[in-house]
């Protein structure tokens, strides 16, 4: 017990634990490996050479059938499960302590990602919506490679983390209507980062997010976005590639979902 004379002894319990959260000491050696993999990601955003984005935008989606009046209605329904996914993840984040840093964000993103891919899939002749599309992908993938950092460095690697890719994402989505370079280093490039941290051991602490399990979905539903039409034709007209594309996707979020099933602190 502190005596009445001892106000310094009583101050430094108080802000031990604070200066620790806040900790500004040296880098790690992971940190260090992630601001170099961050560095150089920046300086293919910034320097590599311009995709133009109108040779990339592909504005045919081969399932436009409408339904109930909803207009191709496959891509756009399906994107509910990015809407159910997010609010079951944020459901799961109430009355803890331990979720990693950017899971809050994750599911937000997903929620986001909902509103915005549907709208852009009510009508994707018009090239502008993907800036609303994009959006909501740019704040998941922030989320998501948060959650990868603080699970697999550090707490404040995921907070930096967390940051830099929300700012970069965001610009990234905006700038991708001129040009899409940064846009495809922030989609690609982050996923080569997070793919990095998920063959590493988790940091003590960590709630133990299966990375690779995500990445799994992510890449599946890159599959089902290219089989589009051979999907479509395979499943005689039933369900197209880019419809199954948006319900992997959503998909990626059950591992970090299960993991927060696993603790539950008060």
């Amino acid at each position: 017990m502190l005596r009445a004379n001892d106000p310094a002894q009583a101050s430094d319990a108080i802000l031990r634990p604070v200066s620790r959260h806040f900790s500004l000491g040296a880098p790690q050696l992971r940190e260090r490996y992630l601001a170099a993999a961050l560095f150089v990601l920046t300086l293919a955003a910034l320097f590599g050479p311009a995709l133009p984005a109108a040779a990339w935008h592909i504005p045919h989606f081969v399932d436009s059938r409408p339904w109930l009046g909803v207009p191709n209605a496959g891509d756009v329904l399906s994107n509910l499960a990015f809407l159910a996914m997010g609010v079951w993840g944020s459901e799961r984040l109430r009355g803890r302590n331990d979720a990693p840093v950017g899971a809050s964000w994750f599911f937000v993103g997903l929620i986001l990602t909902c509103l915005g891919s549907g709208f852009y899939h009510l009508d994707p002749d018009m090239p502008q919506r993907l800036v609303a599309d994009r959006l909501g992908m740019a704040v998941a993938f922030a989320g998501f490679l948060g959650i990868a950092a603080s699970e697999r460095i550090s707490t404040r690697a995921g907070e930096a983390v967390l940051v830099l890719m929300m700012v970069a994402g965001l610009l990234a989505a905006w700038v991708a209507r001129v040009n899409l370079t940064p846009w495809v280093v922030v989609q690609f490039g982050g996923m080569a980062l997070a793919m990095g941290l998920a063959l590493t051991r988790p940091r003590p602490g960590a709630l133990g997010v299966p990375l690779g399990g995500v990445i799994v979905f992510y890449v599946l539903a890159k599959l089902f976005e290219l089989g589009d039409a051979t999907i479509f034709e395979a499943t005689g007209h039933i369900v197209s590639g880019h419809t199954l594309k948006h319900l992997a996707a959503a998909l990626a979020a059950w591992p970090v979902i299960r993991a927060l099933r696993d603790r539950r602190v008060g």
